[in-house]
């Protein structure tokens, strides 16, 4: 089995995560994998608490590209592998693994997942959702209060501290490796099937 690698990546707040479960539901969920990159944060649990709030989670050094790569060579190959679980709370990962079967499409996504150069040399496909800044913000903003019960204040720091200049220096530069840029506006159905459709093309 030598399956489909396929990358989706765009800033925090950008909609590349439901552009991967659309993309999936389109191609048929028994021919996807797919792959979050957020699962793949560096377990902390040897820090405190202090000096794991203190981490820039935006910045390439917290993710685990090492495993990743691996886990997505595997796929590649037709292996299933164990997705480690993270619990954004505490910064750690749970002793919980959760088994992701090989299929024929892997998608994966995530915010830098262009920003590392071994990564992307795998992707058969990359797409690059753009978003304006303003509507990633808000995303942003919501979803930490509602899912992580995190403060407006705290979010908005954060936003401005780590998110916003590592989107700059890391994410935004990455889209330069897309196949495909996928703007802010565009309608998600029309792009959802012109992507299914360069799917079927290159598994010809």
């Amino acid at each position: 089995m030598n399956a489909l690698l396929i990358g989706i990546s765009g800033g925090s707040g950008s909609g590349k995560t439901r552009l991967a479960n659309e993309l999936a539901a389109a191609i048929g969920p028994d021919r996807v994998s797919l792959l979050p990159f957020d699962a793949y944060y560096k377990d902390l649990r040897g820090l405190s608490m202090d000096e794991r709030n203190a981490v820039n989670f935006d910045h390439p050094d917290s993710l685990d590209a090492e495993m990743f790569g691996h886990h997505l060579d595997g796929l590649a190959n037709g292996l299933d592998v164990a997705l480690p679980v993270y619990d954004f709370n505490t910064h750690r990962r749970l002793d919980d693994l959760l088994i992701l079967p090989a299929r024929d499409i892997v998608i994966a996504d995530g915010i830098l997942l262009f920003a590392f150069p071994e990564l992307v040399e795998r992707f058969d496909f990359k797409v690059f959702r753009s978003c304006p800044e303003d509507v990633r913000f808000s995303r942003r903003l919501e979803r930490d209060m509602v899912e992580r019960g995190r403060s407006e204040a705290s979010v908005t720091e954060q936003f401005a501290t780590s998110v916003k200049p590592m989107h700059d220096q890391f994410v935004e530069p990455s889209a330069v490796v897309a196949d495909r840029v996928v703007e802010h506006g565009e309608e998600l159905e029309t792009v959802v099937a012109e992507l299914a459709a360069q799917v079927d093309l290159i598994r010809v």
